[in-house]
């Protein structure tokens, strides 16, 4: 299933830190902003969550739930979000079901060799449940600025 903008988000179900199922039709009423990340404790990763954290208290302003999807197991993200004072939950996603889903599980290569991993991706989804922006092939470095930055022109409209 491709995704397109303006229609519905792929609903998941998946564990989060605390062994708790999490469903994106849990947050219907709100934004959501749905970031798949390679790995917990990673620098790119860890800068990024950092960013999102201390953009927290904006998006939540705007009405969003900060949600990181990674491959980890749970146990993994609780030290990630002890050590970093993330406030937003991580979710579990060992089978990369949902990051198939979404399109982010894909061929990666570094240093010659080839492996499926996870594309670092944002996706925005509005309180309907439905995709309004997806940023594919992310760079860490001033991405969460674009995000809360079209989310708020994007609120603005409606």
């Amino acid at each position: 299933m491709a995704l397109i903008e303006g229609k519905k988000a792929p609903d998941f179900s998946l564990m989060n830190e605390k062994e708790e199922v999490v469903k994106l039709a849990d947050f219907k009423g709100q934004n959501v902003i749905l970031y798949f990340y390679p790995k917990d404790m990673t620098p790119g990763c860890t800068t990024e969550a950092c960013d999102f954290r201390d953009k927290h208290e904006d998006f939540s302003k705007l009405n969003a739930v900060v949600l990181g999807i990674s491959p980890d197991e749970a146990k993994r993200h609780i030290k990630f979000i002890d050590k970093h004072g993330l406030p937003f939950s991580l979710l579990v996603d060992e089978d990369h079901a949902v990051a198939e889903a979404y399109g982010v599980w894909v061929l990666k290569k570094m240093y010659g060799r080839e492996y499926m991993g996870i594309e670092r991706s944002t996706f925005l989804i509005d309180t309907e449940g439905n995709l309004i922006k997806a940023w594919r092939k992310v760079r860490v470095k001033n991405h969460i600025e674009e995000v809360y930055t079209y989310l708020a022109e994007w609120e603005a409209k409606q």
